[in-house]
């Protein structure tokens, strides 16, 4: 019996009403995601990674739609690797995981938290569905180490387990020289000779990146993180010795910056984060380099202020998510201190995370509108509501009607897409308006 969530609508019908209509026209607030883009994002970072002979697992929390997962991983014969911040995603994803296996290729899932009591007899029923190496898991505790023999019991096989690092961020993790914290290596290594753990490397998210803003520091921080977790190997290789380890280190900021070692740059931060992936192992152990990220095929106003890719296009051209809302009122005559706009989107239809860019919850589009010399912005929100005002404070009126549709730019595409069951699909590459409605994807929501 599958384990009861939250009732979804029928993608059927969800189509039935939605296709083929203007985006326009939707009831709002409603979120929309352009496909080129998409497309675009996924298909560069496939190709860096390819080029630069490294590893890669997609995440898709941000999404959490089999659609993107599918284009995260494309069609050819290369693994195909995720991570997943709940199992409800990995339940989700079993179809897609399955018709992937089916095509020959080697899948594997990440559960991307510690594991937790309560997730693991659920994880150990969707692996056992999937097959042995399927589903992996993360382990920063030796009292952790306990569900890994619940895990094997109920699954048949031992999970795949990667080992916590904190490089910094200080979310999950263990210390590069805390890496055996109470025994948990030596533990671990005992668990695998019993056959109910098999250790797969070590793995890092460094979200300090999310701070950045040239590409130049977000590579910085990848070099570091490799550097980090190189050395938690090293510093453990008497207990880790034996196989190949993977050192699976992201988030989108550093890893869409390597994108910029093919290039011809040949500065510093260049120079040295090629030869960590290149030659990442510093002790005997050999050490194969995996990079991860999950925000990257949508972007969003924190991860494009990053300015993480060199030579990037416009907002309009990177950010493929946008809220749909209407301008509720207006107040261009003196009602205020300067003009303002009242649209019908607040913090529960874009979620409520600062950006560092600029002061503001979100970005209006150029759609539809004429473009001003300077930007709309979110100014104030609150929970259905939000203030549209100029960027630089200026006392021009607001170029707006009442009843008017405007796309806003979100913040964190994470946050913004949990607010909602579906996405509606444009493509600009067939329509320059990426107005017209061509699919709707349904998202898994809760937990």
């Amino acid at each position: 019996m599958a384990f009861p969530h939250h009732p979804l609508p029928s993608e059927q019908e969800l189509k039935r009403f939605y296709a083929g209509k203007n985006i326009g026209d939707v009831p709002k607030p409603a979120v929309v995601l352009d496909i080129a883009i998409i497309k675009k994002h996924c298909e560069r970072m496939l190709q860096t990674v390819k080029a630069l002979d490294v590893g890669f697992r997609a995440h898709v929390k941000t999404h959490k739609t089999p659609q993107i997962a599918q284009l995260q991983v494309g069609h050819g014969n290369e693994d195909a690797n995720f991570v997943a911040s709940t199992v409800l995603e990995i339940e989700w994803l079993a179809p897609l995981l399955k018709d992937l296996k089916r095509q020959g290729r080697r899948v594997n899932i990440l559960y991307g938290i510690p594991l937790v009591p309560s997730q693991t007899t659920w994880l150990a029923k969707i692996a056992r569905e999937l097959g042995p190496r399927s589903v992996s898991v993360m382990i920063d505790h030796p009292d952790q180490i306990q569900y890994l023999k619940a895990f094997q019991l109920e699954a048949e096989f031992p999970a795949h387990v990667f080992i916590k690092v904190d490089c910094g961020y200080h979310r999950a993790g263990l210390p590069p020289a805390m890496l055996n914290k109470n025994g948990l290596l030596k533990k671990l290594a005992e668990a695998e000779k019993e056959g109910y753990v098999v250790i797969l490397g070590v793995y890092s998210h460094n979200s300090l990146s999310y701070g950045g803003s040239t590409s130049d520091e977000a590579m910085e921080y990848l070099a570091a993180e490799i550097v980090s977790c190189r050395e938690a190997i090293k510093h453990n290789s008497h207990l880790l010795s034996g196989k190949e380890l993977v050192i699976s280190v992201g988030a989108t900021p550093q890893v869409v910056s390597s994108n910029n070692l093919l290039g011809s740059s040949s500065s510093p931060v260049t120079k040295k984060l090629k030869n960590l992936l290149h030659n990442p192992s510093e002790s005997s152990i050999p050490v194969k380099i995996e990079l991860h990220a999950g925000v990257y095929p949508v972007l969003d106003m924190q991860q494009f202020s990053t300015n993480a890719r060199q030579f990037a296009g416009k907002l309009e051209e990177e950010v493929a998510i946008s809220v749909l809302a209407e301008v509720c009122s207006l107040y261009n005559d003196g009602e205020r201190s300067k003009p303002e706009a009242l649209v019908a989107a607040g913090s529960l239809a874009l979620g409520r995370e600062p950006c560092k860019a600029y002061p503001g919850w979100g970005v209006v589009s150029d759609w539809r509108r004429k473009p001003g010399y300077s930007r709309l912005i979110v100014e104030r929100i609150s929970q259905e509501h939000a203030i549209l005002a100029w960027e630089d404070g200026r006392n021009s009126e607001i170029p707006l009607d009442i009843g008017q549709s405007v796309r806003i730019y979100p913040n964190h595409a994470c946050v913004t897409g949990a607010m909602y069951g579906w996405y509606l699909v444009v493509d600009s590459s067939e329509d320059r308006d990426a107005s017209n409605i061509i699919d709707v994807w349904v998202r898994i929501g809760g937990w």
